[in-house]
């Protein structure tokens, strides 16, 4: 299963949640927060793009595989 993993990437960026939450805009804090801890079932490009320009990343840095876990579980 492909997980979003941004609380990881931001660790690493030293930055929090809160502080993407703002630079996000426009999203409701549920959205964000499902988004931020990988419950989300969907993402769109243009989310993809705008997390990729806050946190200076590619998409590849925003995901994960866990094989482990199969799809939709």
């Amino acid at each position: 299963m492909v997980k979003l993993d941004i609380l990881n990437l931001l660790e690493q960026k030293g930055k929090t949640k809160y502080w993407l939450y703002k630079q996000m805009g426009g999203m409701s804090y549920q959205n964000f927060n499902k988004m931020a801890n990988g419950k989300t079932k969907g993402i769109r490009f243009e989310t993809i793009e705008i997390l990729c320009q806050v946190l200076d990343c590619t998409p590849n840095d925003l995901f994960v595989m866990d094989l482990e876990q199969p799809e939709g579980k």
